[in-house]
């Protein structure tokens, strides 16, 4: 398995330029450099400078105010901004993580957080995200919702892109935003590890042991 370093000052502007269209017959909006970190053989970035935790306050599943940077503090973390009606990129994502996740020892299971952040708050209320996420991914993944500005700045903090939702003629919602998993680390709450979109299950199983304990895959 190959690993990309990278400048973060470079991801962040990359980053925040490729966007999927997570919507039926979606094109990616915008290529750029940072395709490189989901091209084939290459399912993890090492970031030389990790991102900081993105300082958001938003609505769990339960209705409950959730503090990302408080709740997460101390655990190895992976956080995925994406929506519940998308058809392809969002959902196959969420159901690699939690393949890999089961493979784990029951004590490292416990120990991941798998957050899952709407880029579509309108349509994806706490209900919405209960209900979807254990189908999809994994009923333990943390599902979060609130209004879009403060979404769409937390992501930036991270540099992915989200666009507005878009409806189209045919009625369609496209919601454009970054398909990056970023992974956090429990020793330091930093984010050294970026995966692209193409990322399968059976890599995601060969790095969340290293990724539990701190360590660089």
């Amino acid at each position: 398995m190959r690993k990309k370093n990278v400048l973060t000052a470079a991801l962040v502007v990359a980053a925040g330029l490729t966007l999927s269209a997570c919507s039926a017959g979606g094109d990616s909006a915008k290529g750029s450099v940072a395709d490189v970190s989901a091209q084939p053989n290459r399912p993890a970035t090492l970031l030389d400078q990790p991102y900081a935790k993105p300082n958001l306050v938003l609505t769990d599943t339960h209705g409950k105010k959730y503090d990302l940077r408080e709740q997460t503090k101390g655990k190895p973390t992976l956080i995925y901004f994406g929506y519940t009606h998308c058809p392809d990129v969002c959902p196959l994502t969420m159901s690699n993580i939690a393949v890999a996740r089961k493979q784990l020892p029951k004590a490292d299971q416990d120990r991941l957080q798998v957050v899952f952040v709407t880029t579509d708050p309108e349509r994806d209320t706490p209900a919405e995200l209960a209900k979807w996420l254990p189908s999809a991914g994994d009923p333990s993944f943390t599902g979060l919702t609130g209004d879009f500005p403060t979404i769409q700045a937390g992501a930036r903090q991270m540099g992915i892109g989200i666009d507005p939702p878009k409806k189209e003629k045919d009625g369609t919602v496209v919601s454009m935003h970054g398909a990056q998993v970023i992974a956090f680390s429990p020793k330091t709450d930093k984010g050294y590890v970026l995966y692209g979109e193409d990322t399968t299950a059976d890599e995601y199983a060969k790095d969340l042991p290293k990724l539990i304990r701190g360590e660089n895959p």
